[in-house]
């Protein structure tokens, strides 16, 4: 079984090196969290933090963008 975790600081996929969550991740969060979709928006909105400080840290200007970022790691989890 493949692993679709990110790497980091980067934060793409260690399998397919599209940013994480990429869709086999999403795939397989939903699956873990299909009990409690709540616990799945609060593990990626932590997540999100998580890559927002780490993307900004390596690459301060420009700053990764909320919309973008919310899309990437929230909107999904619905």
């Amino acid at each position: 079984m493949r692993e679709h975790l990110p790497l980091r600081p980067i934060w793409l996929c260690r399998s397919c090196a599209n940013p994480w969550p990429c869709g086999e991740a999403r795939l397989r969060l939903t699956g873990e969290y299909a009990d409690d979709r709540v616990a799945l928006s609060v593990y990626m909105a932590s997540m999100m933090g998580e890559a927002i400080s780490d993307l900004h840290r390596l690459n301060p200007q420009p700053a990764p963008e909320a919309s973008t970022m919310f899309g990437r790691f929230l909107a999904w989890t619905k």
